[in-house]
């Protein structure tokens, strides 16, 4: 009576090593990844950066920098690619809940490896109230643990406070869920608050 569970047990062992093995002859086969991010958590003082980037105007004269937005919130959204039908998504619902999400005295920075030139025209096609910044060699992307190894950005928001120190992220932003926006504007309106 003892042997038939071990012999299960045994069989289901081998079944399993036997698919893991085919798993692993087969480069299709789907196997589990882990991202690792790293990047300021909240609390901790956000990296300061330059960066060239536009507006639907044109591109900007002076490069956008953190250090000299001390004092103000600012909402760092990092993006994979413009004209894309997420990141649209994304930077439409910025658009046109720009008023509720972030007010006049919040400043919105989307942030993506794309050109100046890419983001002029893709700030006009949305009518974005706010800057898109050019990080084409991702330097920052990779400060703030928003790069990928394919050369984009992952949908990632900052919400940075008026000291300069990361008072809320999400390394995994839902372009499309609607809960994604409603933290936005709760960790935004906390960091208008605070002192």
């Amino acid at each position: 009576m003892n042997a038939t569970p071990n012999r299960l047990m045994l069989a289901l062992a081998l079944v399993t090593v036997a698919a893991g093995n085919a798993a692993a002859q087969d480069s299709t086969a789907s196997r589990p990844t882990a991202i690792l991010v790293d990047g300021p958590r909240e609390n901790e003082r956000a990296p300061d950066f330059s960066l060239p980037g536009a507006t639907r105007d044109g591109p900007i004269d002076q490069w956008y920098s953190l250090s000299a937005l001390r004092g103000k919130v600012v909402v760092l959204a990092f993006y994979p690619k413009d004209f894309t039908s997420g990141c649209t998504a994304e930077m439409t619902t910025f658009t046109e809940q720009y008023a509720e999400l972030f007010g006049e005295d919040v400043v919105l920075a989307g942030i993506s490896a794309d050109s100046a030139e890419t983001h002029v025209r893709f700030a006009a096609s949305l009518n974005a109230p706010f800057q898109l910044l050019s990080d084409m060699d991702q330097k920052v992307a990779r400060a703030y643990g928003s790069a990928d190894k394919n050369g984009y950005n992952r949908r990632t928001i900052y919400v940075i406070d008026r000291k300069g120190r990361v008072a809320y992220r999400n390394l995994r932003f839902g372009a499309l869920d609607p809960k994604a926006y409603r933290e936005l504007r709760t960790a935004v309106q906390a960091a208008r608050r605070a002192k």
